[in-house]
Parts: structure tokens; sequence; C-alpha cells
């Protein structure tokens, strides 16, 4: 599944110059910068497994927008935002730990998921589409939802950054210092489920949390400094992206593969560089 480049009927020169991989390019880089700049913060935190809860509650979302024939990609942000901030219920009112209450929520999700595909059948193809990564499907008003969803990332950090720096690494302090932990919490979670939701059509159900979770992971093996990681992060994710789409293009593979292929490949060289420095 993903993207067979050389079965759209474009020839090379078109192709790089098509509406197409122009959209492709665009939203899949925007979409690395939001995935690289919040992976170091749910990598931090120990909430690296988030990403993959929402994938399956954002999986959901889509199956209930081909159901209800009403644009899967809004109804999947409403309904993957909503599940956030109850997995920050939970683990607040039920006393859960945050790997179990993912681990409800995502079952949850893909179950309803399962029944939906089975309850109705006309929609297999489409949905397989958000499960593997569909790069050629995407829509103009996707780019503008990768732009604001980028844009508001950046607003977070900037705005908050103090704050979420302290509660990144000393939750316990920032709660002494006064900072609105719980607050901040739900903006971090309510913009990861919009990314997740978006990254669907770039690396797939299966794969979105490798490209949250893996440059971030790459970036803190080499960065000297919070803000450092944040840039490495955003950095490795763009490159990932950039180069798994040439990949997919040049060998006719599947871009979601292509991609967290090339993210892989930069954890290993950082790894390898960390300690041979």
């Amino acid at each position: 599944m993903g993207i067979t480049w050389f079965h759209t009927g474009i020839n090379m020169e078109s192709f790089w110059l098509s509406g197409l991989f122009l959209r492709a390019v665009l939203t899949g880089s925007l979409l690395a910068l939001a995935c690289g700049l919040l992976g170091v913060f749910l990598v931090l935190r120990r909430d690296a497994m988030i990403g993959h809860g929402l994938s399956h509650i954002a999986f959901a979302g889509v199956a209930v927008g081909l159901v209800l024939n009403f644009l899967p990609v809004l109804v999947s942000i409403a309904i993957c935002v909503t599940g956030s901030l109850f997995i920050l219920k939970l683990k607040d009112r039920a006393r859960l730990p945050g790997d179990t209450a993912i681990g409800l929520l995502s079952s949850g999700g893909m179950a309803l998921a399962v029944l939906l595909s089975a309850l109705r059948k006309n929609f297999g193809a489409e949905l397989a589409g958000y499960l593997f990564g569909d790069l050629l499907a995407l829509s103009p008003a996707e780019v503008y939802l990768a732009g604001a969803v980028v844009f508001l990332v950046l607003v977070l950090i900037v705005v908050f950054y103090p704050q979420l720096l302290l509660m990144t690494l000393d939750r316990e302090s920032a709660v002494v210092a006064g900072i609105k932990i719980r607050r901040l919490d739900r903006l971090l979670v309510m913009l990861t489920a919009v990314t997740t939701v978006l990254g669907l059509k770039i690396v797939g159900l299966l794969l979105i949390t490798g490209l949250t979770v893996i440059p971030a992971a790459s970036a803190l093996q080499l960065a000297r400094s919070f803000r450092s990681s944040l840039i490495l992060s955003s950095l490795f994710s763009l490159i990932s992206v950039l180069s798994g789409i040439m990949l997919a293009y040049l060998l006719n593979l599947p871009a979601s593969a292509a991609i967290i292929s090339m993210a892989l490949l930069l954890f290993g060289v950082s790894l390898a560089w960390r300690k041979l420095r």
C-alpha cells in the first residue's frame, strides 16, 4: 500500500511540477516540523506512545466520517482531540497509569473502526489509505491544515517555552512554581491529536508514531541543550520525510515505509556518532 509512483501514469519531468508532488512535499514538510517539535516533549515526558493510541482513535474517527459521508479528516480531528482529553481525564480521575489509559482508548478506537468497516464494506479501500498512508490523496485543504498546526505548535513553544521546559524536565518543580501544567498538558495532547490525524495520510496509522518518536530520539543522542534538541528533531524529521518521498519515487516503494526507514537510518547514524564522540 501507499504510493505506487510508476502506476500513476505521470512521467518524471511532469511529476516534479505536478500539484500532487508539490502537495505531498509541502504537507509532508509541515507535518515533519510539527512531529519533530512535539516529539521531543513526548519522549522526555515518557508519553511517546500517546501518538500510537491517538492514531487508533483517529482511525476510528475516519471510519465514522466515511460512514456519515462527511469530511473524514475533520470528523477524525474532533474525535481524536476529544479522545486525547479523555486520556488525560482517565490518568487524573481514574488514577490509571498513562500507558493503561492509552491502551484502553486505542483498543476501543480500533475496535470501532473494524466494526464500522465490517458493517459498511464500500469504503474499505479508502480506509486502507489511512491505514498505510497515501500521499497522492492529499487535498489542498490538508495542506492549509498542516500549516495551521505548525503555526500553533510554534506559538505554543515560543509563548510557553520556560513553562514547557520546566514541566517536561521536572514536573514537581513546575507544580511548586505555580505553572498551570494541566492547561499545558491539554494544549500539547490536542496539538498532538491534530498532528496525528493529518499524519495518517503521510505515513499511515501503523507508522505515525515513528515519525513523532524516532527523530526526537535521534536528536537527543546529539543535542547539548533542550533548544538544540528541538531544532535537531525538526531537522531529522524533515530530512526523513523529504528523502523518504524521493526514495519512494525512485524505487517505487511505499512512501510511508521509506520515510520511517530513513528516520531509523538517521537514528542509527546519530547513535553511532554519539558513541564515537
